[in-house]
């Protein structure tokens, strides 16, 4: 079976991030809405963010060869629209004025969402709107990354690694001395969120077929079984955290990297091949900012393609099947379909560390092993399931994930009282009040949540900097407290953050659950203002050194602060320093519209 055919059995990757739209021939300005001639036939292409850069390139070169359908000229328009939120969009009715123009084209990471979409349409009573047969784009297989020693003491690439092996690391209190390193700590593993991650979803694809031994026609059945489940499981309990993208893990790897500690952060994450080959290029998040020069890590990863087979990202090109979707616009569709496929444009994707999707394009540097990958790999491909199994799977894995002990701590500073916006009627905290309790939703039963909430001048001697609304606990029996205590919060006075901060890390750190995902998610919408701004340096600085101290080491008790800059004058740099130093990651709010998509993201986590 060739490269190109065995990717009709493949999944591929998603990466979380919403955009706004790219006009073909513009200057890449994302606020601004695309335009084009009136007479054209517009084909909009809504694309995976890994993607968008390469397709508006090439869609301005297919735009200059003046194609036309039934004399009319065509002109492609591409915006960016991240896999799952490309899928709730068609699957909910696109809305324009939120979602962008309705796609002729849909190119997600992969074509597992447009299984997902067809079964979420047909759970409706509607039609199908993408093809099993859709063409792929370009190619990368999800892999295993680890640092290099790692991946050498399990003996690969001479002796394979199976999901069993990673199974057993996971399980065993020995950990990593079971290889004869004591000092590299307990087993830990990176995942993404399956329902926002391609990468997480074809390792939550994965893991299940090695549970059951197949390579093919896994079945919903399949997933209930005993077996499976505690397969999953014990997988899941290695997790550090989960996650919208996988770059958060691999931007801590890498400042872990610099730091020396790159081994006691993570042993392994499921990303795919072209995170590889980025990261060891020195470009861990494949972004390279204006000035910004690429540094190789220290200890650069290797790919490990599991034993038991993987899946590709395959980056499909859905032409959909939708009431939009004219006959001349297909045919338009088809024609740049057919342009991107052309050897030219194939091996331009190489660039980028991709493979290419057209057979006859051979596969070329970077896919080396001098960035870590083997081009001969993966050996056994797995079989994307079936549509019904696809949503079952992502069922059982919010069952069966690893479970998460959570404070949330919420600024009910005056500021918080502040308009949201010229465009907007509500306040900053109405927004945010509304933003939290649509998010408590996403914690499963058994999650451990409080609430604690800040500001100066709380208590009924008005010398308190925090109050304990909720105190951690099993979100199944507290949920309808939490929320109540949310919506009843008024703004009040000014913003201790870092006392604030140090102690809820504290606090979580005292209760520390080794089985769970302990966390803080705070935000705020300012900065430290407690009176003493004199103080604020030592103040930060002691901080992030109690954050570092617990997050590091063999004996590591990491407890992750995801912060959210809520606002125009949220301080970004303090909390993303805060968040860094205990290997999570930082959200802007800046847009307070914003708000309840990045909470939903920061969520994502547990």
């Amino acid at each position: 079976m060739n490269r190109l055919s065995r990717t009709t059995l493949a999944l591929g990757a998603l990466a979380v991030v919403a955009g706004l739209l790219v006009a073909c021939g513009g200057d890449g300005n994302e606020a601004e809405a695309p335009t084009t001639p009136s007479n054209c036939v517009t084909v909009d292409t809504a694309v995976s963010p890994e993607k968008l850069d390469l397709l508006t390139a090439l869609a301005e070169s297919f735009n200059r060869r003046n194609e036309r359908v039934g004399g009319d000229c065509v002109v492609v328009r591409v915006q960016k629209k991240s896999s799952g939120v490309g899928m709730s969009a068609l699957a909910n009715g696109w809305d324009e004025r939120t979602d962008g123009p309705k796609p002729v084209i849909w190119s997600p990471a992969a074509s597992s969402w447009g299984a997902i979409l067809n079964q979420r349409l047909a759970d409706r009573g509607a039609a199908a709107m993408t093809s099993p047969d859709a063409q792929p784009f370009m190619l990368t297989p999800l892999v295993i990354a680890m640092p290099k020693p790692m991946a050498n003491a399990m003996g690969y690439p001479a002796t394979p690694v199976e999901w069993s092996d990673i199974l057993r690391l996971a399980q065993d209190p020995q950990g990593w001395a079971l290889y004869g390193h004591p000092e590299w700590g307990p087993f830990r593993l990176g995942k993404t969120n399956p329902n926002f991650s391609t990468s997480g979803l074809s390792a939550l694809i994965a893991q299940n077929y090695a549970a059951v031994g197949k390579t093919q026609d896994l079945t919903s059945e399949d997933l209930t079984n005993p077996a499976t489940v505690e397969f999953n499981r014990g997988i899941e309990s290695a997790v550090v955290h989960y996650g919208d993208i996988t770059m958060t893990f691999l931007n801590n790897w890498y400042r872990a990297d610099r730091r020396g500690t790159a081994l006691t952060y993570a042993s392994a994450v499921a990303v795919e091949e072209k995170s590889v080959i980025d990261y060891n290029a020195g470009n861990p998040d494949g972004v390279l900012d204006p000035g910004e020069e690429p540094r190789k890590p220290k200890t650069p990863l290797v790919a490990v393609y599991p034993a038991e087979g993987t899946l590709y990202s395959d980056s499909p090109f859905f032409i959909l099947d939708a009431p939009w979707v004219t006959d001349a616009k297909r045919q338009a569709a088809t024609k740049f379909q057919e342009f991107v496929q052309e050897p030219a444009n194939q091996r331009r994707v190489l660039k980028f560390g991709f493979r290419p999707a057209n057979p006859k394009v051979s596969i070329a540097a970077p896919v080396d092993a001098a960035h870590g990958v083997d081009p001969s790999q993966p050996a056994t491909l797995l079989q994307v399931p079936r549509p019904k199994v696809m949503v079952d799977l992502l069922d059982q894995w919010a069952v069966n994930r690893k479970t998460a002990r959570v404070l949330i701590v919420l600024d009910v500073s005056g500021s918080m009282g502040d308009s949201a916006g010229a465009d907007s009627s509500d306040t900053k905290l109405e927004l945010a009040k509304r933003a939290a309790v649509q998010a408590l939703d996403d914690f499963k039963d058994d999650d451990e949540v409080g609430l604690r909430i800040f500001s100066t001048g709380l208590g009924p001697d008005q010398s308190r900097m925090y109050l304990d609304l909720v105190p951690i606990g099993a979100i199944g029996q507290n949920r309808e407290m939490l929320k109540r205590q949310i919506g009843n919060l008024i703004p009040t006075n000014g913003t201790p953050l870092f006392d604030v901060a140090a102690a809820s890390y504290r606090d979580v750190l005292n209760g520390y659950d080794p089985a769970r995902i302990n966390a803080v998610l705070l935000l705020t919408d300012g900065r430290n203002d407690d009176g003493n701004s004199a103080d604020d340096r030592r103040q930060e600085s002691n901080l992030l050194t109690q954050i570092r101290q617990g997050s590091t080491g063999e004996n590591a008790k990491p407890v992750r602060v995801f912060t959210i800059g809520y606002g125009a004058d949220a301080d970004m740099p303090s909390l993303r320093s805060m968040a860094e130093a205990s290997n999570a990651a930082a959200y802007n709010a800046t847009d307070a519209s914003s708000i309840s998509e990045v909470f939903t993201q920061v969520v994502s986590n547990f």
